[in-house]
């Protein structure tokens, strides 16, 4: 069997039970677990299934990211003033790492490190060419394999490379906050995004308020693994004591 022919029964027997297992699937089909990986890793690039531990989900059981290209232009204003806040936080050392996790408003702090000295490591190449622009910058990039959707750095190279490090801060996005904790759509990204919160000294994550009460599909961290809030409006009242409980200080923009 050619490999479009497998990839599209793949996606029917998603259609149908809504999971799939790479061991299942390496059986029925007779071939090596890694071909059946790379069937998935191929077929959630293109945004036709979700990657899970194990598997892969149908996509309508998992949250639809927008792509890169409309986050950019989406809440611009609002964005950097989350930038400019969490800016305040940056390590008084100038050598300090900063570690940035991919996304448009982590982006937006590359032109509050001008001056610093430190490395600043990002798993977005995106990230990485915009600090160009600020030469006196040591600008690392994590390896691994780039989502198009995100444009940012994931899989065991990605975990593995973070497992390294011991950076003074991170700055992180988000998709959904809530109880659950803070949570984002694909498996693959929460894996890099805990790795990056467990190496951390201190954690902070930028969020705007419409990511409040929203659940989506992976947890990357519990409320207590966050330190710092950055957010353009407070949260209900509910959240925000669940937050204080859990020792996040919540700053407003």
């Amino acid at each position: 069997m050619y490999a479009p022919e497998r990839r599209h029964q793949i996606l029917d027997a998603l259609t149908g039970s809504g999971r799939v297992t790479v061991t299942d699937l390496a059986a029925q089909y007779e071939v090596a677990t890694e071909t059946i990986r790379r069937d998935l890793d191929q077929l959630a690039d293109r945004g036709l299934l979700a990657r899970v531990h194990g598997g892969a989900i149908a996509r309508t059981t998992a949250e639809v990211e927008p792509d890169l290209e409309a986050r950019r232009i989406t809440n611009i204003e609002a964005k950097q003033r989350l930038a400019l806040a969490a800016a305040r936080l940056l390590p008084s050392d100038p050598h300090a790492a900063v570690l940035l996790d991919a996304g448009t408003t982590t982006g937006e702090l590359l032109p509050h490190l001008d001056g610093r000295r430190g490395p600043v490591i990002t798993n977005a190449p995106a990230i990485a060419q915009g600090a160009l622009r600020h030469t006196d910058l040591a600008v690392h990039v994590l390896p691994g394999r780039v989502r198009p959707a995100t444009e940012a750095a994931v899989g065991a190279a990605t975990v593995d490379a973070i497992r390294l490090l011991h950076p003074e801060v991170v700055f992180l996005g988000c998709n959904g906050l809530g109880p659950e904790g803070f949570t984002t759509p694909d498996p693959d990204e929460a894996a890099v995004k805990t790795a990056m919160v467990r190496s951390a000294e201190r954690r902070v994550v930028l969020a705007d308020s419409s990511k409040f009460g929203v659940a989506r599909l992976v947890t990357f961290a519990a409320l207590t693994e966050i330190d710092v809030l950055v957010t353009d409006a407070p949260p209900a009242p509910e959240l925000h004591a669940l937050l204080l409980e859990a020792g996040v200080e919540v700053i407003c923009a």
